[in-house]
């Protein structure tokens, strides 16, 4: 798996992303945006310093994906997915697994969970990020469910265990 980070000039490759995933948009009830409101989208986006948006290659180049993160939301040390979307030719191949875990890999320093919105009915999402060892935090029906998984903080070499007393 290969990501890019998405910049302005990528809105139209996200807009196409975006159509070849319609059953999403049904899903919430929506149509696929037009590529101005994805452009418009974009923009906004990218002024919000904690967020990360990312595109999502195959192995030979190919436009899989994209995912959207917001960085210390809603708490600080949160990591929360917004959108992981792969395009529906290409789901039930193992991407979406590849690339929550690429992100898991590369968390910034200081990330104690990681939080993944389920928009809508979704069944299948909620099935996912539990297969991914997620588990069920808030329910916010019938606008989304959230799931979460805490990261391991490894700690500090300088860090030095004080014995307990009853140790």
């Amino acid at each position: 798996m290969n990501v890019t980070p998405l910049a302005l000039h990528h809105a139209p490759l996200l807009h196409r992303l975006y159509s070849a995933a319609p059953g999403y948009f049904a899903l919430l009830g929506t149509r696929v945006p037009s590529e101005a409101d994805v452009t418009r989208d974009v923009e906004m986006a990218l002024l919000d310093r904690r967020r990360s948006l990312e595109l999502l290659f195959d192995d030979q180049g190919e436009l899989v994906g994209s995912l959207d993160c917001k960085h210390d939301f809603p708490e600080r040390g949160d990591l929360t997915i917004n959108l992981l979307l792969i395009r529906e030719d290409r789901q039930s191949q193992g991407l979406g697994e590849q690339a929550v875990r690429h992100l898991e890999a590369r968390v910034p320093t200081g990330t104690t969970r990681i939080l993944a919105s389920v928009l809508g009915d979704n069944p299948r999402g909620a099935r996912f990020w539990e297969r991914l060892g997620y588990s069920f935090t808030l329910d916010a029906r019938p606008v989304m469910t959230w799931y979460a998984r805490p990261i391991a903080v490894a700690p500090s070499p300088d860090r030095v265990k004080v014995p307990l007393a009853s140790d």
